[in-house]
């Protein structure tokens, strides 16, 4: 799950696993894969960074669950 931020400023998480595509029109569009979609203050390369440090710790945390 990552924190995005709506052109509101309300803050709301997203689970990262269900983003199919995000464009950048100029905001960020993310469209998830049941069709819903966000747009958000983040812009692309905020979203990626996101859900690689998310995908990170999970990986992390599986490492130390093998041991």
């Amino acid at each position: 799950m990552i924190r995005l931020t709506r052109l509101n400023d309300e803050e709301f998480v997203v689970n990262c696993m269900q983003i199919e595509r995000i464009e950048s029109i100029p905001e960020s569009n993310v469209i998830l894969a049941n069709g819903k979609h966000y747009v958000v203050k983040e812009s692309v390369d905020e979203i990626i960074d996101r859900v690689v440090e998310y995908n990170a710790k999970i990986y992390a945390l599986a490492q130390t669950m093998k041991q």
